[in-house]
């Protein structure tokens, strides 16, 4: 039977010499969308029958049925890990399946032993249930059984990770129904620029006018066969001039977002914060990735990555609130804030960890609102509980940071970078703080993460008015 410790789970045999008829054992399973992607890169089977969020009979409803082979899988399970357990061999497999399990099913799979023969041999009947009761596989299955007591610590198996990013999918349901939001789009001059406002009009997250060359803009179009009849275009072939008029229609209440074409973001951004004429809200404007990361349970976010070089205590108080405020535009009620640092001491040889501390103090008093702050965390304690826990640190942070401060903008670069590019996450990205968010994608992006950009601005754009 199986037994769980801090190292993980460890399963130990029944030798043949001790196995009797009526012995069993069962195991409970629940069946959730990972698995079938496994399978199916696995087995090499890609049935649109068998993958989520697919249609493959073409009735319009996704299926995601588990293949009858994943269910025999399971009587596997049972054998090669509980009765007769590790060093167990299959022989002979009969089978009849009587019903199909999909993603979100719990399964219980049963052996019992009802015969023992010559050679070491072992026959059981198995059957696959439902947790209602119904059967979806029985038969019977022939196996060697081993000779000799064995235990299997099975926490040095690896671990997969399936790249799903069920969390942006999330935020473009919940975007869906809003109504688009008008866009100043800046510089849309080169084919990746135009394709990202014109894939979220396509999926109605905004209403994009196209401000820069226009000769340069219909190039681009054409490039891809895209029809701009239904678009307003302002020709402005100088980048400056352009990201100027973005923000004198923000002004004349014509658009409530600004999004980067193929345009330098300084450029940009210096008419955004410029003191007369600008786009200033009180409040220093930082940036802010939306990371969508393979096995984490929620959206990571990372700041300042992309504006705010060395930022001072003050500027990071204003990183810090901007990154809480638009993680509650996203549902998160009270996000969790890790300061980072190298460390986790605070220490005035690293000035950072000062800086986390103060944070995390002014988040104590009300100076910070509506998140929990606590630094300075090293990254491995930020997320991840057992390496707060052999620290010994105690907080309702660490190891389940929501929002990663960086002490600088290299640090948060590299870290959004090494997500992505290592962990496969996705990002997007858009700058807060001024009196309407700023869409900031890059050439690399991909579709999806052009598509939650413009996601992330629209459930901003709708919902900053209700925080507190």
């Amino acid at each position: 039977m199986p037994a769980h410790d801090a190292a993980g789970p460890t399963f130990t045999n029944t030798p043949f010499d001790r196995l009797e008829v009526g012995m069993s054992a069962e195991i409970d399973r629940l069946c959730v969308a990972e698995d079938l992607y496994v399978f199916a890169h696995a087995s090499g089977n890609l049935n649109p029958m068998h993958l989520p969020k697919e249609d493959g009979d073409g009735d319009g409803v996704p299926e995601a049925v588990a293949p009858a082979i994943w269910l025999a899988s399971l009587i596997s399970a049972v054998l090669g890990n509980q009765l007769p357990g590790p060093g167990t061999l299959f022989r002979n497999l009969s089978l009849e399946f009587l019903g199909h399990a999909q993603a979100g099913d719990w399964l219980a799979t049963r052996v019992e032993v009802t015969s023992l023969g010559p050679g070491r041999l072992v026959q059981l009947s198995a059957e696959v249930r439902k947790a209602n009761g119904e059967t979806l596989v029985r038969g019977v299955v022939e196996v060697m059984a081993p000779t000799v007591p064995v235990t299997f610590d099975a926490s040095d198996v690896p671990g997969l990770t399936v790249q799903t990013h069920v969390h942006f999918d999330r935020l473009l349901e919940l975007a869906a129904p809003l109504p688009p939001i008008p866009t100043a789009v800046v510089a849309p001059e080169r084919p990746d620029a135009l394709a990202g406002p014109l894939l979220a009009a396509e999926h109605t997250l905004i209403t994009p006018i196209l401000i820069g060359d226009r000769k340069l803009i219909e190039g681009a179009a054409q490039q891809f066969g895209a029809d701009l009849s239904t678009y307003e275009i302002i020709d402005i072939p100088d980048h400056s001039a352009a990201a100027a008029r973005a923000v004198a229609l923000v002004h004349e209440g014509r658009v409530q977002a600004v999004m980067k074409g193929h345009l330098h973001t300084d450029e940009l951004l210096r008419h955004i914060v410029k003191r007369e004429g600008g786009l200033r809200a009180g409040r220093r404007v930082s940036h802010v990735f939306v990371m969508d990361v393979p096995g984490l349970t929620h959206l990571m976010f990372v700041t300042d990555a992309a504006i705010n070089i060395a930022p001072n205590l003050e500027t990071k108080v204003d990183i810090t609130q901007n990154a809480i405020d638009l993680a509650r535009t996203l549902g998160i009620e009270t996000p969790k804030v890790g300061v980072l640092s190298a460390i986790e001491i605070v220490t005035p040889k690293l000035p950072s960890t000062i800086d986390a501390a103060v944070l995390s103090k002014m988040a104590e008093r009300g100076q910070i609102k509506g998140g929990i702050v606590d630094g300075p965390l090293a990254m491995d304690n930020a997320v991840n509980l057992e390496a707060a826990r052999t620290k010994g640190i105690k907080s309702l942070v660490a190891g389940r940071a929501e929002i990663l401060v960086a002490p600088n903008l290299e640090a948060a670069n590299m870290l959004a970078k090494e997500l992505t590019f290592i962990a496969h996450a996705e990002a997007a990205g858009i700058v807060i703080g001024a009196q309407v968010p700023v869409i900031l994608t890059s050439r690399s992006d991909d579709e999806k993460s052009r598509l939650a950009s413009c996601a992330v601005a629209a459930l901003y754009a709708a919902n900053k008015g209700q925080l507190g």
